[in-house]
């Protein structure tokens, strides 16, 4: 995020829960792609939100916030996912899943920021920004997305509207947020299949349910 002397950055984050877009069980289960496109979507026009409804401590911390509209979005469970998709962390299979879900995520969050640009105007400091010259994250890498989303589409519309946010992913730990619903922490396999973790509320024993 962009700090300066008279800027203070904040972290507007969500966390998407990614077992529930795995239909099915066993050798049928399947991941549901256009789910978690849905599921971006509204989680970027959630957090869009929290930016205009938020408590600043500090105006510091609110007039960068406005000015720049950053959200981040990152995962949890992506362990559990594969595990109830039957691909091991570190085949082939894990990491096509791992690409397609961000480069999924990354399409729905862009094409709401657009959406809500088109209706509300790009963030203030936009003009002189990658994005304002066409450029999607994967471009300053030099990295090719796949033919699943239609970018070049998603690209006039950018270049028509601008976007909202000045940034979009943000991958966190989770560390916290994957023990409510369950799941293992962001994109980190399994650490151990039995361990006990401490709380303020006291210690509890954790089990990698997939074995049991």
């Amino acid at each position: 995020e962009y700090t300066a002397s008279d800027e203070i950055a904040v972290c507007t984050l969500a966390s998407i829960n990614l077992t529930v877009h795995v239909d099915g069980a066993g050798d049928a289960a399947t991941f549901d792609f256009a789910k978690l496109r849905r599921t971006a979507y509204v989680v970027t026009k959630n957090l869009n939100k929290v930016v205009d409804v938020n408590y600043y401590p500090v105006e510091e911390a609110k007039s960068s916030n406005l000015k720049h509209r950053p959200v981040g979005i990152g995962v949890q469970g992506m362990a559990d996912a594969l595990a109830k998709l039957r691909h091991p962390y570190e085949s082939d299979d894990a990491k096509r899943i791992n690409r397609d879900v961000f480069e999924t995520i990354y399409f729905g969050a862009m094409e709401a920021s657009i959406d809500l640009a088109q209706e509300l105007g790009p963030y203030d400091s936009y003009a002189g920004s990658p994005t304002s010259q066409g450029l999607f994250q994967f471009d300053l890498w030099n990295v090719k997305p796949s033919d699943r989303w239609d970018w070049e589409g998603l690209r006039a519309r950018l270049g028509e509207h601008g976007c909202r946010n000045s940034l979009l992913l943000a991958p966190m730990p989770t560390a916290s947020t994957a023990q409510i619903l369950g799941n293992n922490e962001s994109f980190e396999p399994f650490t151990s299949n039995m361990y006990t973790r401490r709380v303020l509320a006291g210690e509890f024993a954790v089990v990698n349910k997939y074995l049991l």
